[in-house]
């Protein structure tokens, strides 16, 4: 079996994930099965410059907030800001702490500096504007899709001024209030304020709508694209602190889909413009349903990877990543019966596993789905083999993994 299994494997590098994908997609996901891991993150770093390099790509998108990633997106393009302050600014989660990603930001300023706009390196963050514990004040979105109009288009045709927008937004800690993620009844989401801003929302974006050709004509690529993720971050989060107000069972499973939807309208407008490489937990990227077990119970949704895929189609690319240890979070050698434990027998410390292969090998002999002793690992299931293009394999996750080369 282990020599069989060595046959579907290839060296990790970009032109091996390429070969098991029948065209470069616009979208090429990787997925992680958990945050913050340095060995996972400097992986990403390398595939980046390989497919930037010798595939074409230009933007990588990560699971951060879609608002801040354009402060990271100015710097590496333009050399706007310090590094300290774009990594204290331009990241959600707390993310800008991770040393990976500060390497990944110095590279891209790096590789950008005298390159024509057309030949550069863009930064995107395609999640919205959201954390643990709650949405952000949908304050930025609003204000800048309103401005971005309200200079280019007949004033009488505006639903709302300015000062409307902001008395009814009232103070930002109404939005950002933390106990209303797990209290509906300290959300502002279902008040009259809320209620009359999504309909001024979706006023401002039918309006943004029904002037494309106008709009498109009379501001450049930049400024068409930034009103347009406005649009879908202010209605988006309107839309999400909705759902924060609800009082029904579906309460969590409605928010997790909203936060998805956003990714995937995010992930979409990105693959206009090019090939992208895609980086996220592999739950918002797989093409199945995702689930999580919260204080409420169970519940499932459509991944943004799933929603993509099915308007993409062969456009799209996963290939997952799934590991073997990471001791300092009590994850240990994995069981031989699991996919893991299998991966976990070869020589190899990483690898790329042909998917549609190890499953002819595998036959019906399908592993044991590896149980995750720490609550921030989620442990690749092999029922889904045959909807990834690709796996990742890493056997060891070192702790305070430091920089090579």
């Amino acid at each position: 079996m282990i020599a069989d299994i060595e046959n579907t494997i290839h060296a990790v590098d970009a032109a091996a994930v390429m070969r098991l994908l029948p065209a470069r997609p616009r979208l090429l996901a990787l997925g992680e099965p958990t945050h913050g891991e340095d060995t996972l993150l400097r992986l990403r770093n390398e595939l980046f410059r390989q497919l930037v390099e010798e595939e074409g790509y230009r933007t990588i998108a990560l699971e951060s907030d879609c608002l801040r990633g354009l402060v990271v997106d100015g710097h590496v393009t333009s050399g706007t800001g310090t590094l300290d302050h774009v990594m204290e600014h331009g990241f959600g989660h707390g993310w800008g702490a991770f040393p990976a990603n500060r390497e990944l930001v110095r590279w891209m300023r790096a590789y950008n500096d005298g390159r024509s706009p057309s030949e550069q390196v863009r930064f995107a963050g395609f999640d919205g504007p959201l954390e643990t514990t709650g949405g952000a004040s949908p304050r930025g979105a609003l204000t800048a899709l309103h401005g971005y109009l309200a200079e280019r288009v007949d004033a009488r045709l505006l639903p709302c001024t300015a000062q409307t927008l902001d008395h009814l937004l009232g103070a930002d800690d109404r939005w950002t209030e933390p106990a209303a993620m797990t209290d509906p009844a300290r959300s502002v989401g279902r008040s009259a304020e809320a209620g009359e801003l999504r309909l001024l929302a979706d006023d401002l974006v039918a309006l943004l709508d029904a002037h494309a050709p106008h709009l498109r004509a009379v501001s450049t690529r930049e400024e068409w694209d930034r009103a347009r993720l406005y649009a879908r971050t202010a209605t988006g989060l309107l839309r999400f602190h909705h759902g924060t107000a609800d009082t029904s069972p579906a309460r969590m499973t409605r928010l997790c889909a909203l936060r998805d939807l956003m990714m995937a309208r995010n992930l979409c407008a990105l693959a206009e413009r090019g090939p992208v490489l895609v980086h996220a937990h592999n739950s918002h990227l797989q093409r199945e349903k995702s689930s999580m077990r919260m204080w409420q119970g169970p519940v499932e949704w459509w991944s943004a990877g799933a929603l993509v895929s099915a308007r993409l189609g062969d456009a799209y690319a996963f290939v997952p990543t799934a590991l073997g240890t990471i001791r300092h979070r009590g994850v240990d050698t994995p069981a031989p019966d699991t996919l893991e434990g299998l991966l976990y027998a070869l020589p190899e410390d990483r690898c790329v596993v042909d998917t549609a292969r190890l499953a002819t090998v595998l036959g019906d002999g399908r592993p044991a789905h590896r149980a995750s002793p720490w609550f921030g690992y989620a442990p690749f299931d092999p029922a889904h083999l045959a909807d990834s293009d690709g796996l990742v394999f890493v056997k060891d996750v070192l702790a305070g993994d430091v920089a090579r080369g």
